[in-house]
């Protein structure tokens, strides 16, 4: 009851002032009040065992400010992010827009973020008690000839704090960072990647699992190309999808014409069709996140159905608060039960 009143006033309040305000709640002792128990539905993948496959994916909590409070809510993994290396102020206000009647968000932050080195200090002082991804980027400023520098740079500062690392280059809103997608491109940053990712094994006995984050606007051809680049470097999963460019068919609403990255209701179908392609191209047995569109639990089931191991939420749980990962683990429960009997 308390956080249905809460969220209720926060979505009277402008996108992104509603945002800080709730990061600065939930960094605070006072969100265990509301804290929800962790439904156990563990699954085993990249090595790690997570509590339950319901997930907050990358872009709340950019700096890791509020890790624990989120995790009381009964996620079974938290990915904070998008960080760089250094810190930058992302594009200018505003930059944040709710679309109720379409049930979605458009944002064109730009990597805001205080920079690795804040986040590894926040990370390093609030000890997380949960599974903890951390996705890497690269900053604004940097050409993408030097990018795989970055996410180097950034991937040596934090794996030895993270259960997994992800690989950020699906944004829109940083310029031409989708170019990093293309073949060439990301055979040469995997490659350096997978490089540093096995030297940092060996000198500190401790494998961290790299996934990288797809975007769902590129063609079949183009997405199966990707998948089977990723999958031959050696990287140990993907996550499928980031937010789209795609503005076709919204209901009409203030803001829908926004430039920015959809995420939400819109994309569920799309980031489904992603998920299905790639789950075909790198077979049954490689890890996949899905990402985009849970706004309920069917939704998160559809992923499941369409291949993914493990469901991250993000615009659902702005609108529907934390019942909604409450509501997931039970439908994706009874579904295992239902495929066991």
């Amino acid at each position: 009851m308390l956080e249905l009143i809460g969220r209720k006033l926060l979505q009277k309040l402008p996108a992104e002032v509603a945002h800080d305000l709730s990061i600065k709640i939930l960094a605070s002792p006072a969100v265990f009040i509301v804290s929800s128990k962790q439904i156990s539905n563990p699954v085993k993948l990249l090595g790690i065992n997570f509590p339950n496959p319901v997930g907050l994916a990358a872009g709340f909590d950019k700096n890791a400010d509020a890790v624990n409070g989120l995790s009381s809510l009964g996620f079974g993994f938290i990915e904070v992010g998008t960080i760089t290396p250094k810190p930058q102020v992302g594009n200018p206000k505003p930059r944040l827009f709710r679309l109720k009647e379409n049930q979605a968000i458009i944002n064109r932050m730009g990597f805001n973020n205080n920079g690795v080195d804040y986040l590894v200090a926040q990370i390093e002082k609030n000890k997380p008690n949960c599974i903890l991804g951390i996705n890497i980027g690269k900053n604004k400023i940097t050409p993408n000839d030097l990018a795989v520098d970055d996410y180097i740079y950034c991937f040596k500062k934090v794996a030895h704090l993270a259960d997994y690392v992800t690989v950020n280059i699906s944004s829109p809103n940083t310029v031409d960072l989708r170019q990093l997608q293309k073949s060439k491109n990301l055979i040469q940053l995997l490659k350096s990647l997978k490089k540093v990712q096995i030297e940092l094994q060996k000198k500190t006995n401790k494998y961290t699992p790299i996934v990288v984050k797809i975007a769902p606007d590129q063609d079949s051809e183009t997405t199966k190309e990707m998948a089977i680049n990723i999958k031959n470097s050696g990287i140990d999963g993907i996550i499928c999808t980031n937010t789209t460019i795609e503005k076709n068919n919204l209901k009409k609403e203030k803001h829908q014409n926004e430039t920015g990255g959809l995420s939400g209701k819109p994309l569920l179908s799309r980031s489904n069709e992603i998920i299905k392609t790639v789950r075909k191209e790198v077979g049954p047995d490689f890890p996949i996140i899905g990402v985009g569109g849970i706004l309920t639990d069917e939704d998160a089931l559809s992923k499941i159905q369409a291949g993914a191991n493990l469901v991250q939420v993000y615009t659902g749980f702005i609108y529907q608060g934390s019942q909604l990962i409450k509501d997931i683990n039970n439908k994706l429960i009874g579904h295992k039960e239902e495929n066991n009997t």
